[in-house]
């Protein structure tokens, strides 16, 4: 089963005189291919966990069109209650963010910790960022990611109809305003405001996994396949990014390449 090659459109906007970036999309598209993920993988999510994966999706994707186009960025929060670790990853390169909830062997923090790697395509080496959150919303996580690791204040909203928004501060913003508004007053911002359109991206839920890729993890069982596949024909193993589900047979096993060896120094 494929998903539809729908994307969601999501625009970045000057607003004038305030010197503020509103950032907006309307996730629906992006939505409709994760749950054909998830229907194909018969992966199925509680409620609660289910609207925080694709609330943390959508917010990843609006910051990602905040932020230059050649960053890669991946998310990973570890939470106590409930004890899981949540995981979205994406790039405008791609035009895809992708991502999925790991619930079992999660080990129990003493806080909820968020952790941030952006990666560029210069080469060079990753940047990490590590703080604490409060509560379960990704929407907060955000705002609060914004004040530690971008160094100017933004906020992000959910704006009912699977819309959300994000407004970050541009040099000589005015803090005021941008403290005072609400998710109305940001429904109505290209009314009251003098506003500029800068550029649109367009985003799907999208990994690019498939067996092929995924099946060298598995390398270092081929030359014991016993300690793997004990009395079974085939094993299920999951996609680390969204959690597809693959079947690996003990034929499959063999057809792994060698690891390459350094060449032998002279």
């Amino acid at each position: 089963m494929e998903s539809p090659a729908e994307f969601t459109k999501i625009e970045s906007i000057f607003v004038r005189h305030r010197n503020a970036l509103l950032v907006r999309g309307q996730f629906t598209p992006l939505y409709t291919d994760y749950y054909l993920h998830l229907l194909q993988h018969a992966i199925r999510h509680a409620a609660e966990l289910d609207q925080m994966l694709k609330d943390a999706l959508a917010v990843l994707a609006l910051h990602l069109v905040a932020r230059p186009w050649a960053e890669t960025l991946a998310w990973t929060v570890n939470l106590r209650v409930p004890r899981l670790n949540l995981f979205v990853t994406g790039g405008s390169l791609t035009e895809a963010v992708t991502g999925r909830i790991f619930t079992e062997d999660v080990r129990e923090p003493e806080h909820n910790f968020f952790y941030s790697q952006t990666t560029t395509l210069d080469g060079a080496e990753p940047s990490l960022s590590t703080m604490e959150v409060t509560g379960t919303d990704p929407v907060r996580w955000l705002s609060r990611y914004y004040e530690q690791s971008e160094q100017r204040p933004a906020r992000a909203f959910r704006l009912g109809d699977e819309h959300f928004a994000l407004v970050a501060a541009q040099p000589d913003c005015e803090l005021a305003w941008l403290a005072a508004l609400d998710e109305t007053a940001v429904c109505g911002i290209e009314i009251r405001e003098e506003t500029t359109l800068l550029e649109t991206r367009r985003f799907r839920f999208h990994c690019g996994c498939s067996l092929e890729r995924i099946l060298p993890i598995l390398g270092g069982w081929k030359n014991r396949p016993d300690e793997l596949f004990h009395d079974a024909s085939s094993i299920t193993i999951q996609c680390p990014r969204c959690a597809a589900r693959f079947s690996v047979t003990r034929a499959m096993l063999t057809t792994i390449p060698e690891p390459e060896r350094p060449a032998p120094r002279p």
